[in-house]
Parts: C-alpha cells; sequence; structure tokens
C-alpha cells in the first residue's frame, strides 16, 4: 500500500499556538515528537504500507525534510496552493496510476491521535483486503461518543459487509452538523464520527473521480506527469477549483464502505479535544506550563512561559505564547478560525 500523509493545513482552530508557518502537525502537542512524526512512526509499523509521501505546502517542504526522520526526501510533494482536499489526493492518485493502477492507496491526515495500534492495524487492514477486492472506496469511521459539532459523520448500513463483520455499507455522509442535529446523530445509533482516513485501489479512485469531477482529472493527469519528471505545474494547479473530496466524491459516490474502527482517535482539532485526552485534577482543571486555578472546574490553560491563573470561572480555555493571548468559554472553541480570520482582514496577518 502506498500511502499519503496530507500535511499543508495551518491548524486555525488551534491559535494561537499553532500559526501558520509553525502549524498544529509540526508542533509536539503530546510528548516530544511533532504529531507528523508520530504519524509516520505509526504507519511505518503496518506491514502492508510500502511507501509514505507527504503533501505539504512550498514554506514548509524544507523544514520537513529536515526535522522529520524517516521520511524519503523525494517523496515530499509540494501543493503549489492550498485547493482543499481532492486535488491535494487526485495528484497522487493520478502519480500512483502511471505505475500501476492496482496499487492500493491509503490517505492519513498528518496530526491526529490514535492509540491502539493492533486495533488499528486490523481497521487497515480491513480496509486494504475491501479495496482489493472489488471498485470499492473504503474509510474508517469511530462511533461516537458524545455530540460533537467538530467532526463530519457518516451514516452506514448496520447490516455489515459479507466478509467483514466491522464493515458497512455507507448511506450518506454529512457535514459537521449543529448541536442539535449531532445529538440525532448519535442518538440514531447508526452515524460514525468520519476519521478522515480513506483507501482504494487507485484505478478505482481514479475513475470515480472522471466520473464525478471529470474536469479535474484532466489536470491531474498532466501534473502527475510534471511530478515523475521533477517539474514545476505551478501552472497547471493555478487553475484547479478548491474542492473537498467529501464534497467533490464521497457525497456523490455510491461504492462507499466504512470500517469501524475500535483504537482511540482524536484528532486534536481544537483545544476541547486536547483537554479531552489530558489528566485533569479532581475539579476537572488541566494546566499545560506554568498556571494555578483556585475555586474553579473544568478549565484548560496552556501557558509555556507566564504564569496564568484562573479564579472562580469555570469551562474556559485561557492560551498564552510571546505575542498573544486567548480566554474563551469551551463552547466557543470551534471558533477560533473565525477571530484568525479578523486577524487576517484586520492588518494583523503577523499573529496568524
Amino acid at each position: 500500500m502506498k500511502c499519503v500523509i496530507l500535511a499543508g493545513g495551518s491548524g486555525t482552530r488551534f491559535w494561537p499556538y499553532s500559526r501558520y508557518s509553525n502549524p498544529k502537525q509540526l508542533l509536539n502537542i503530546i510528548g516530544d515528537k511533532s504529531m507528523l512524526q508520530m504519524t509516520i512512526e505509526r504507519l511505518e509499523k503496518i506491514k502492508k504500507i510500502t511507501d509514505i509521501y507527504i503533501v505539504t505546502r512550498e514554506d514548509l517542504h524544507d523544514r520537513i525534510i529536515k526535522e522529520v526522520v524517516g521520511i524519503d526526501k523525494n517523496k515530499v510533494i509540494v501543493e503549489p496552493s492550498g485547493k482543499n482536499t481532492a486535488p491535494a489526493i487526485g495528484m497522487m492518485g493520478a502519480y500512483f496510476a502511471m505505475e500501476d493502477p492496482d496499487d492500493i492507496m491509503g490517505v492519513f491526515p498528518a496530526d491526529h491521535l490514535i492509540v491502539g495500534h493492533r486495533k488499528f492495524e486490523k481497521a487497515i487492514n480491513t480496509a486494504y483486503h475491501l479495496a482489493k477486492k472489488g471498485k470499492n472506496l473504503v474509510t474508517i469511521g469511530i462511533k461516537p461518543n458524545h455530540p460533537s459539532t467538530a467532526y463530519g459523520y457518516v451514516q452506514y448500513d448496520e447490516k455489515s459487509e459479507q466478509d467483514h463483520i466491522d464493515a458497512y455499507h455507507v448511506k450518506t455522509f454529512a457535514e459537521k452538523p449543529h448541536k442539535k442535529l449531532a445529538e440525532r446523530f448519535v442518538a440514531s445509533g447508526d452515524f460514525m464520527w468520519n476519521a478522515g482516513m480513506f483507501f482504494w485501489r487507485v484505478g478505482t479512485f481514479m475513475d470515480s473521480l472522471e466520473k464525478h469531477i471529470p474536469d479535474l482529472v484532466e489536470s491531474l493527469t498532466k501534473i502527475a506527469t510534471k511530478i515523475h519528471s521533477g517539474e514545476s505545474f505551478d501552472d497547471l494547479w493555478e487553475f484547479i477549483d478548491p474542492i473537498s473530496i467529501d464534497y467533490g466524491l464521497l457525497e456523490k459516490a455510491t461504492n462507499i464502505y466504512v470500517i469501524s474502527g475500535e483504537f482511540k482517535w482524536n484528532d486534536i482539532g481544537s483545544w476541547n479535544a486536547l483537554y479531552r485526552i489530558l489528566s485533569s485534577d479532581k475539579n476537572g482543571n488541566v494546566i499545560m506550563g506554568n498556571g494555578k486555578v483556585m475555586n474553579a472546574g473544568n478549565n484548560l490553560i496552556h501557558s509555556n512561559d507566564r504564569f496564568t491563573a484562573i479564579m472562580g470561572l469555570d469551562d474556559v480555555v485561557v492560551v498564552n505564547t510571546d505575542d498573544a493571548t486567548l480566554v474563551m468559554h469551551k463552547d466557543k472553541v470551534e471558533e477560533v478560525k473565525d477571530l484568525v480570520e479578523f486577524l487576517k482582514a484586520n492588518g494583523q496577518k503577523q499573529l496568524t
């Protein structure tokens, strides 16, 4: 299996710790290794994986080659600008198709936390076999333990696939829902979180793109030739319209299966997501760095250098960096990206 790690994001919901020039996937959020390094080491342990490629931004290319261990520098591919996920994944599919359209391709985010390696490998092996045996597009889902509004959802047919008891035919993909809709999804029992991991035979994937996004495939085929020869494809990339793989393909295709991942998963996509995986004191407070909480509960402090205190407030997140301080209620963590957009639009791009 050839794997593609998508590592071009900027982690705006993790501001002010994550910045455009120093994004979440390159930060040591859990332990002493970056999220990208942890992802690579996790995939290297999977027996069926033969090649690991990284797709990233031009400004992160040199840093990834310098800092990340265990990656072939020739397999770090630069996308000239962010065009969402379908073009990034599609150009790699077109590139792999030049060599062997029967290869299995796996797609992974760069910055998720996964605990339980044997269960993770089991899910990947199931996805591999399901992708190899037919013209199937396969994803991994996680059974929700709370009604999150931060994740997309996958609705599935509760009757499992004949040869794999943990694989189900997908009915629909749903975008990130509002709170009441998320509660309905979880209560129904036939929805999983979309974990952003995909598997398919390269030829099946390219045929599916041809069917649902034909204009994109024409450009990707030309780009693949340029990648193969080491030439720039900026001029071709410029005219590609941004589109997500979910919206462009997965919401339209009918040959999709979801594997129920039994491992522990967290996308660490927001301060609340981080709070959930860290150990708290008896009052539910988490302190990362230098701080103190008094007469208060269920708070998160992230402040490496400056002493930070919370008194008499509950459900608050406080993040301190050298040049910015963020204070917010935990209900508002998904709105951090709106603050980042405000800074960009009001002459403070240096803070983003």
